[in-house]
């Protein structure tokens, strides 16, 4: 039986995938996939803002790329990176490839995801196949990707091979962010094959429920933290997202890797 807050509307249980379901706390609406794991979340007053501390760690990119000409989310969640990239970067067209069908439903009834247009182009896919598309290489500049099923025991592709594919996708100076939640093994098991294919990883600290936010870089930055920090200045006042932490997350990676 599912949770009892998840009252299974018809319209979000297409067969063959989980169900999308919601729960409301304190203005907050939850994504659910028909277990009690948070699959995502929007403040009903700000329905454009992220409202995950991960999710807004998702955009650390922003550190490094100022205007991305194509950005592309594996795993749509609650669709806060998708809205929010395709709202505040009007330059950028906005991709998002997710598996399940009723994921996308409920995005567009319930957590104001807009219809496909010129720019913005949601599909119903798996990543793996969109990674592998040859007809995808060398255009993405930023990848996001936060792949989780229902258990959310781990991202649901983790190989060698699946991040070769998004290694590939990225353009010369192109950023990969990735969540890394779940069981212990998952951690390092994704860490080493992103460290077999890009040029740097990098982490931050964990927050909310063990979320780990990872940038991959095709081609490793030089970080001058003066710089960064002044970026990160720019992001708050324009983005409203809180960048001088990530920048001390990145700060205090280096001193504990070097």
């Amino acid at each position: 039986m599912p949770p009892s807050y998840a009252r299974i509307d018809p319209r979000f249980a297409q067969p063959g995938h989980p169900p999308a379901t919601i729960d409301e706390f304190d203005g907050v609406r939850f994504l659910h996939l028909g277990t009690s794991w948070v699959q995502g979340a929007m403040r009903l007053s700000k329905p454009d803002a992220i409202e995950l501390e991960y999710v807004q760690m998702m955009m650390m990119w922003t550190l490094f790329q100022h205007a991305p000409r194509r950005i592309v989310q594996l795993g749509l969640g609650s669709a806060a990176l998708t809205k929010f990239c395709y709202r505040r970067f009007p330059q950028a067209r906005v991709a998002a490839a997710e598996l399940n069908p009723n994921v996308i439903a409920i995005c567009r009834a319930l957590f104001g995801l807009p219809e496909n247009d010129d720019r913005l182009d949601v599909r119903e896919m798996n990543a793996l196949d969109f990674v592998l598309d040859a007809a995808n290489h060398g255009q993405v500049d930023v990848l996001q990707v936060d792949l989780y099923d229902h258990d959310a025991r781990g991202p649901v592709l983790d190989s060698p091979e699946f991040y070769q594919g998004c290694y590939d996708c990225l353009s010369t100076d192109g950023i990969m962010t990735a969540n890394v939640f779940g069981q212990i093994d998952s951690y390092d098991r994704n860490l080493l094959a992103m460290q077999q294919v890009f040029d740097a990883v990098v982490w931050l600290p964990e927050v909310h429920d063990a979320n780990i936010v990872v940038l991959a870089f095709r081609h490793a930055p030089q970080l001058d933290f003066s710089t960064l920090y002044e970026r990160a200045g720019e992001i708050r006042r324009h983005l409203n997202l809180p960048a001088k932490k990530w920048v001390d997350g990145l700060k205090e990676w280096m001193r504990d890797h070097a």
